[in-house]
């Protein structure tokens, strides 16, 4: 279990120091801002949605390694995926974190499953799933910042 442990660590710091889709997105369709004010996590995402597909996604901002990786992976996970299925990613990576039963992650999480540790430590689930709120508040355009209640 510790190899397991270290290689999901590196996969975090990975993404967190080299954020993928860590831009503006000009052409964006939806966007919406989230804030974690526990830890002072702060993000802008930016999406383009055409015929129910995310065409492309992008976001910037500050917060600790957690944040920004789950952002990273998240905008890999649901780049050119159809809305719906973006939403069904975010209700299984919050079941994974906030769920007391500790079983197998569900196989279409795939590399999100590397944030299956982060449920020990409940302070920084708010920190892993601040992007995801941050995406169904842009894709339900909320208008006000995202937040992790």
């Amino acid at each position: 279990m510790s190899d397991l442990r270290d290689l999901y660590q590196e996969v975090i710091l990975d993404h967190s120091k080299r954020p993928r889709n860590f831009r503006c997105l000009d052409a964006s369709t939806h966007e919406a801002k989230g804030h974690n004010p526990l830890c002072g996590d702060r993000l802008n995402l930016w999406l383009d949605v055409e015929g129910g597909n995310i065409k492309d996604i992008a976001f910037q901002g500050d917060g600790c390694a957690i944040s920004k990786a789950s952002a990273s992976l998240m905008t890999e996970a649901v780049k050119g995926r159809p809305v719906a299925e973006a939403r069904h990613l975010f209700d299984e990576f919050h079941h994974l974190l906030t769920d007391a039963d500790e079983h197998a992650p569900p196989d279409d999480l795939e590399k999100l499953a590397v944030f299956t540790g982060v449920r020990e430590f409940p302070v920084r689930v708010k920190c892993a799933t601040l992007p995801w709120h941050t995406l169904i508040a842009a894709l339900d355009g909320a208008g006000q910042p995202a937040k992790t209640e």
